[in-house]
């Protein structure tokens, strides 16, 4: 499962709005394999769902090609337990979420053609909870 090995703070605030809303300006082109994921939706992604998607594709791919994964989950997401009451501070974290963008790319890969990319790509698109697109690099069909 990804997660940070040190981290500055161990419980961070939730600023949702402002992380998720707007196109993203870096990390938006596929720049390590031919064919990739891009996201068409803000939302938190959570490390098991990037661990989910990253099975899936290798399974599809037979091990064949290379997969990048472009997103990390870096941000800690507090729960406080079942059935407490109100108050008494924050919760303890949870899990880790990746903050992700419309236009980001999610997941890259090489090494394997295209219809089989393509299937890969749908297959792990199917773990996560937004809706995404399969694009090739400029220059590879």
């Amino acid at each position: 499962m990804l997660s940070p090995k040190r981290v500055r703070f161990r419980k961070r605030q939730r600023r949702v709005k402002r992380d998720l809303q707007g196109e993203a300006t870096r990390g938006n082109a596929v720049s390590f394999g031919d064919y990739g994921l891009v996201a068409l939706e803000g939302h938190w992604i959570t490390n098991r769902q990037i661990e989910a998607a990253r099975i899936a594709m290798t399974r599809k791919i037979k091990r064949g090609g290379k997969v990048w994964i472009r997103i990390f989950p870096d941000v800690p997401y507090t729960k406080k337990p079942a059935e407490t009451r109100m108050g008494k501070g924050k919760g303890s974290p949870e899990s880790w979420v990746a903050s992700v963008k419309r236009g980001t790319v999610l997941f890259e890969l090489a090494g394997v053609g295209h219809e089989l990319a393509e299937q890969a790509m749908t297959l792990a698109a199917s773990k996560l909870p937004i809706k995404t697109r399969f694009v090739a690099r400029k220059g590879v069909e």
